[in-house]
């Protein structure tokens, strides 16, 4: 059951990052999942563990990162597709 709370609680912090920035995740559900995992380790390498816990994951630090994550991907996307026209 911890697995499946975690996966839940991964899927949130990834929604909310989306949300707060006003970007799309790729990959739906599952983006979102892998953002919130991604995030919640960066944000915790970064920030350390403090804040709320809920299902494994410290909030404030993994919602933190998973919006530095989903900032990057953005910025790697926007970058990828203007090289992508370029070189048209």
């Amino acid at each position: 059951m911890g697995f499946i709370w975690s996966l839940i609680v991964g899927g949130i912090i990834g929604w909310l990052a989306g949300l707060i920035l006003g970007r799309d995740i790729p990959g739906g559900i599952i983006g979102n999942i892998i953002a919130g995992f991604i995030g919640a380790w960066l944000g915790s390498a970064i920030l350390g563990r403090w804040g709320p816990e809920i299902g494994g994951f410290y909030i404030v630090p993994a919602l933190i990162g998973a919006i530095v994550l989903v900032l990057l991907a953005g910025l790697i996307m926007r970058a990828m597709g203007r090289n992508k026209n370029q070189s048209q």
